[in-house]
């Protein structure tokens, strides 16, 4: 009878986790069409965008911890030196991706972003000795191979010669990754998921700062000590603060609460929905339909997520 109660209790864990994960990928759904936005229409440095979307995210996030829950602004001295590292791991994602939206556009960046799931399948294996067996494998191929048709990146046009861009996607995958792995290790250590999230990002806006500051050392065009590039531009700072605490907010802090239910490797393999998420919501929202090959990679990514739990589940 036991048995029979901790196996349910843990099946129930998987189902919330993956149910969290989902919303979290819908949050992000909305985040490269947003920072593709804000850098074409209002040219604004993806490092700046970055620095002002990380800031605006704590002080939200602070403001309502310290009026509602004062509990989650605690963090144990013994952690400070692995959420520092955490920091700056994360000023390198978010910037890497920022750069890449703006290099590669939207589905080209998603697709390389989603590299994460096989580095993460690796780097899980190696360093918290999750399981990487053969059901796993294809599930991390399905989801990679559905979200370049989703995207479209499939199309030759949609990658064209851009070496730069496309190094910078693949890195801003790694930086993904590296950002799964430490969520759970966090969570592992006993640190509330929307703690993480907070601390985290705090530490990582003193790096961007520097980014910034010393932009005189990245490709042009990149960072801008001018912060305010926005100016009068009432729309532009509308949409950047929306980012921040919308999808900001929910797409990484339900990832971070995910990772305290799913291995990390797994949390990352249902992220890939987030590109289907998005191909939906246009057809929703704004009338565009799907194509065939954005229905077949659709279906490859949600094949490959029902694997993985099924798998797990056993």
């Amino acid at each position: 009878m036991d048995i029979a109660a901790a196996k349910s209790k843990s099946t129930s864990r998987l189902t919330l986790g993956y149910l969290i994960c989902v919303s979290a990928a819908i949050c992000w759904s909305f985040t490269g069409i947003l920072i593709r936005y804000l850098t074409v229409n209002y040219h604004i440095p993806p490092l700046t965008l970055a620095f002002w979307r990380d800031l605006f995210m704590v002080l939200a996030l602070t403001a309502t911890f310290a009026l509602a829950n004062p509990e989650r602004l605690h963090l144990e001295r013994r952690h400070w030196s692995f959420f520092v590292l955490f920091g700056f791991e994360v000023s390198l994602f978010n910037s890497l991706w920022t750069i890449s939206v703006a290099l590669n556009g939207a589905a080209v960046a998603t697709v390389l972003a989603y590299s994460s799931v096989a580095f993460t399948a690796v780097l899980g294996r190696w360093l918290l000795h999750e399981r990487l067996n053969s059901m796993k494998v294809l599930a991390v191929t399905l989801c990679l191979l559905g979200c370049v048709f989703v995207s479209g990146a499939y199309a030759a046009s949609a990658w064209q010669i851009n070496p730069v861009g496309i190094v910078t996607g693949l890195l801003s995958g790694l930086a993904f990754a590296g950002y799964s792995l430490m969520g759970r290790v966090a969570g592992q250590r006993g640190v509330n998921p929307w703690t993480t999230l907070n601390y985290s990002f705090i530490l990582a806006v003193p790096f961007l700062l520097a980014y910034n500051l010393f932009a005189r050392w990245l490709p042009a065009g990149t960072a801008s000590t001018q912060f305010f590039w926005l100016g009068g531009a009432v729309l532009g700072w509308a949409l950047l603060v929306f980012l921040s605490i919308g999808p900001t907010i929910g797409g990484f802090g339900l990832y971070s609460v995910g990772l305290t239910y799913l291995p990390a490797s797994v949390a990352n393999l249902i992220a890939t929905l987030e590109p289907v998420m998005t191909a939906i919501m246009a057809f929703i929202l704004l009338g565009e339909r799907l194509s065939a090959p954005q229905w077949f990679g659709s279906a490859l990514v949600i094949g490959g997520v029902i694997i993985i739990r099924l798998s797990e589940g056993r």
